[in-house]
């Protein structure tokens, strides 16, 4: 068994460039509606949910991102309702949110 059940990281890059990243699309707000949401739940700590913020995670195309492990799914996401619903669904019922599944062929 593993420390925490779910470790999602949400990707909070920022470029400096003007190229693409997750910082454009309120990746820090999602990533801290998310951490609220878990808690609120009472999902959150040792065999529950980690929720993390990570540097880039090149996936920018698909950009905003988010990642659940161990299951190792990826998720785009655009608003809270598509926070809630992944933490509503996976990270407290274990149900993959197909239409937030970020295709795999998607990269930077």
């Amino acid at each position: 068994m593993s420390y925490y059940q779910h470790h999602i990281f949400f990707c909070l890059n920022e470029r400096d460039n003007g190229e693409a990243c997750c910082a454009q699309h309120a990746a820090a707000d999602a990533q801290a509606h998310c951490k609220a949401r878990v808690k609120a739940l009472g999902l959150a700590g040792p065999g529950g949910v980690r929720v993390n913020k990570a540097g880039c995670l090149d996936r920018c195309a698909g950009g905003p991102v988010a990642v659940v492990y161990p299951e190792g799914v990826w998720y785009t996401y655009v608003d809270k309702h598509d926070i809630d619903e992944i933490v509503e669904s996976h990270l407290k019922d274990g149900r993959v949110v197909e239409r937030l599944r970020l295709p795999p062929e998607v990269g930077r």
